[in-house]
């Protein structure tokens, strides 16, 4: 297997890059509808917010040792790290209001989400899960840093995007 990678070209390595973070996705979303048939969305949200908080601080580990990414890199650190989460590559989001000690991470195209709308689904509730993936993913990252919700479904928000969080450490003085 590892020749067969090795003789990929960038483009195709990148494509299937692309392919395995659907892959990703797809398992985590059927594995959640089918949490959801059998015990209802309330325990399918619980159970997944269970996962979550276990898989984002592998996640957060990983591409700190993968990227050489210091830990208590502070924000800088998490901004680097934000670009290779597994999903980075399949949504697309951006990270704004950044200095020092605070940066605003928002996911303008969520898939999951964008799909539930081309299906005329409502917004899928995903803030409960969602505080504890940023949060801990930030922390693993530098244990200093705060995250605070802007807006995440169930929450309204702008039609530019679907969620949006504030990182920040708090008195780090910003000179400027």
């Amino acid at each position: 297997m590892r020749e067969d990678l090795e003789s990929l070209t960038k483009e195709e390595l990148l494509n299937y890059i692309e392919d395995l973070s659907k892959n990703w996705l797809a398992i985590d979303g059927t594995w959640f509808q089918a949490v959801e048939s059998e015990f209802g969305l309330e325990r399918a949200i619980e159970l997944d917010v269970k996962q979550w908080e276990r898989f984002t601080i592998i996640e957060a580990k990983r591409i700190m040792n993968r990227f050489k990414i210091p830990k208590n890199g502070g924000i800088p650190a998490l901004i680097k790290a934000l670009k290779y989460r597994v999903y980075a590559n399949i949504n697309i989001q951006e990270i704004i209001e950044v200095s020092d000690n605070r940066c605003v991470f928002r996911m303008n195209d969520c898939r999951v989400q964008s799909a539930r709308k081309r299906r005329g689904l409502p917004d899928f509730p995903c803030k409960q899960v969602g505080i504890p993936e940023y949060s801990l993913f930030a922390k693993t990252i530098d244990p200093r840093i705060e995250t605070k919700c802007i807006a995440c479904p169930p929450d309204s928000h702008p039609d530019d995007y679907w969620c949006a969080w504030e990182f920040t450490i708090p008195n780090i003085i910003n000179v400027e």
